[in-house]
């Protein structure tokens, strides 16, 4: 399976096209709003001609995905792991008071 970062930028934008029908099918306006924000978005960096702007565009693209998938998932995680994980996970990172 290709790595999402070697996507090309047209394949990326159907990409987020296509989950977005898997997440909200029909004319939603959930699904209105998140097409709205991809189209918005891939407008924005349409003129990027530097390959380092471009790759760091479609990894905030890759990121804005999983982060999204990993929001819908936690909503549908009836015993609470996937919450209580992201919890320990962050307490870990955020940084320690010198107080």
């Amino acid at each position: 399976m290709e790595h999402a970062l070697t996507r090309t930028s047209l394949q990326l934008y159907r990409d987020c096209m296509r989950l977005i029908s898997h997440i909200a099918p029909g004319g939603s306006a959930k699904g209105t709003a998140l097409r709205h924000q991809v189209r918005t978005s891939f407008s924005a960096h349409q003129h990027l001609t530097d390959p380092t702007e471009i790759e760091t565009a479609k990894a905030g693209a890759v990121r804005a995905l999983a982060n999204f998938m990993l929001v819908e998932s936690a909503g549908t995680d009836k015993t609470g792991g996937l919450q209580k994980a992201m919890k320990r996970f962050n307490e870990r990172e955020r940084p320690k008071d010198n107080d």
